[in-house]
């Protein structure tokens, strides 16, 4: 059976940083060990560096720490470009990149579906392969 790829959403690898052991910790603990692949974009990158260090205080890690985890995550990851302008129905600017990841996915890495917590984005299930964290471990936790 093929490796699973998906997208991980900028909220999934926040959450799985701050708490390994919720179920975006399981996830980031199933691409760690080998289990899934993650595709991940420029723009879901600089969100993460963006975002980590207000969270400081969850995770304890320096600037530094902080540029070595986003410098890793870009290396173990398949990086792409997103999709320009993904879907309409988005009305914050910061999901349309996102989605564009997904939608490029195909093209360009075949991932299978978009992991969020995100409720914009989750909104858009029925017509993108978009599922909540506890919804994809549900149906692939066992990895």
């Amino acid at each position: 059976m093929p490796t699973l790829r998906v997208v991980l959403d900028t909220n999934v690898l926040l959450s799985g940083i701050a708490y390994p052991a919720s179920v975006p910790g399981k996830i980031l603990g199933a691409w760690r060990h080998g289990a899934l692949e993650v595709v991940l974009s420029g723009f879901i990158l600089d969100e993460l560096r963006r975002v980590l260090p207000r969270l400081s205080h969850r995770h304890g890690l320096s600037s530094a720490e902080i540029e070595d985890l986003v410098d890793i995550l870009s290396i173990q990851a398949e990086v792409i470009e997103p999709a320009p302008g993904a879907d309409r129905a988005l009305t914050d600017l910061n999901d349309q990149p996102v989605l564009g990841t997904l939608i490029a996915a195909p093209e360009q890495s075949h991932a299978n579906a978009l992991i969020t917590g995100d409720k914009a984005l989750l909104a858009l299930a029925d017509r993108y392969p978009i599922r909540a964290p506890a919804e994809f471990w549900a149906a692939h936790g066992g990895l």
